[in-house]
């Protein structure tokens, strides 16, 4: 487990903050006594003017903070580079987004201070946060809030502190965006306005990343109840099949369920492992062929050989399309009388920039070539072609003596 150390104690990432066991003003009062339960909020003086008192809605407060799930997460560069322009628009040392959680105040971006996090006791965002404006403290020595607390004052002093509430949506505080100088001074209007606008920006940005996280956790949920969907139907149609005596129409339903294998298949992936409606297609033909290995006979072997590449979900499900047909009409007619044999799919880049899809079976090919298609087989090259357009390529077959052949060059995402 991570620390960060100061003179004041040790602080572990991610739990409640205990504070050293005493600490005493010049006049007696004695500012921090944890109890036997270890709980830094209870306190023998709730006269302590150091010691901000709790938010009067803070358990709503808390569970909102919660809400957005950013304690203890990542740095990340959104909030660096604010936090950065802040300290150089306002000509301040120490800038901090703070985040004042129930035993310790959290720092989400920092400039000018090492630590990551703080007990509550010595948070003055923790006053902060208890009013509607910015708290400004001119001389930190001071202000009864400020004149003990050995953050402020340890090592190289803080004598300037100016906070803005991080106000969220229904009105409750996170935190703030603080400023802190070396020496006593005192903001100009219009740095307080920068201020705040710079809080209202953060909060925005908070809200932001919420709203795509629940967006992606709703996007999973559809995700995964479309492939279950998909599957339950494609059981179905297998067994609709099997009953079937029409072979067109037995060849039809084979057709509607390897197009359910590949949808649900892609589903899949769009729910395990997609951020923004993109795939990794490897992984997605892996998990197609795994499907199709189901109805593969055991003298058939089917083998994947793909590059990595990110594609959007669309152009995924075109070339699933174009994959499960050739399996399918190389299992159909390509090895008579369970002949033993091999479906070989592969997927790399070319040297002009292009992808390039090349299937093939060891089959009969040419040497038992169907007198006509039947009318299953012919909507079945109607689809294929119209999916090789979509990817803006076009295929091309070959019946040798060797087994079938296609291939599929079409442009790179």
């Amino acid at each position: 487990m991570s620390t960060n150390k100061s003179p004041r104690g040790t602080f572990a990432k991610g739990s409640p903050v205990i504070a050293t066991p005493f600490s005493y003003s010049t006049d007696g009062h004695r500012l921090c006594l944890p109890h036997g339960d270890g709980d830094i909020n209870k306190t023998t003086d709730q006269s302590d003017p150091m010691r901000a008192p709790q938010h009067p809605k803070n358990t709503k407060r808390l569970a909102t903070l919660a809400q957005f799930e950013v304690l203890d997460t990542a740095p990340e560069a959104d909030f660096d580079d604010l936090v950065d322009w802040v300290a150089e628009f306002l000509d301040v040392p120490v800038v901090l987004i703070s985040l004042v959680d129930e035993h310790r105040q959290w720092f989400k971006a920092r400039k000018g201070l090492d630590l990551a996090q703080t007990p509550i006791t010595e948070s003055v965002c923790a006053h902060a946060i208890l009013g509607d404006g910015i708290l400004e403290v001119e001389d930190t020595r001071i202000d009864a809030r400020t004149k003990h607390n050995p953050l402020l004052h340890e090592g190289t002093p803080l004598r300037f502190y100016a906070g803005a509430p991080l106000t969220a949506p229904n009105g409750l505080p996170l935190g703030t965006l603080c400023v802190l100088d070396h020496a006593p001074r005192k903001l100009t209007p219009f740095q307080r306005r920068t201020l705040v606008i710079m809080a209202t920006q953060i909060v925005k940005q908070l809200e932001l990343k919420r709203a795509l996280r629940n967006e992606e956790t709703m996007r999973a949920e559809m995700d995964h109840r479309v492939k279950n969907s998909l599957q339950a139907t494609a059981s179905l149609v297998r067994l609709y099949g099997r009953g079937v005596g029409d072979e067109a129409a037995r060849e039809a339903l084979e057709a509607v369920q390897r197009r359910l294998d590949g949808m649900s298949a892609l589903h899949e992936q769009l729910q395990s492992n997609s951020i923004d409606g993109t795939v990794q297609v490897a992984d997605y033909l892996s998990e197609l062929i795994d499907n199709l290995r189901k109805t593969v006979p055991e003298n058939i072997r089917l083998t994947l050989r793909a590059e990595d590449v990110l594609m959007p979900s669309t152009a995924a499900s075109d070339l699933g399309v174009i994959v499960s047909e050739f399996v399918a009409n190389a299992l159909k007619h390509g090895f008579p009388g369970n002949a033993e044999g091999a479906v070989d799919i592969s997927l790399a880049h070319t040297d002009a920039g292009k992808l390039a899809l090349h299937a093939s079976d060891t089959g009969t090919g040419s040497q038992h070539a169907p007198a006509a298609p039947s009318r299953a087989r012919g909507i079945g090259s109607s689809i294929v072609a119209a999916a090789a357009s979509s990817l803006g390529g076009a295929v091309t077959t070959d019946l040798t003596p060797q087994g079938a052949r296609m291939t599929l060059v079409f442009p790179a995402p």
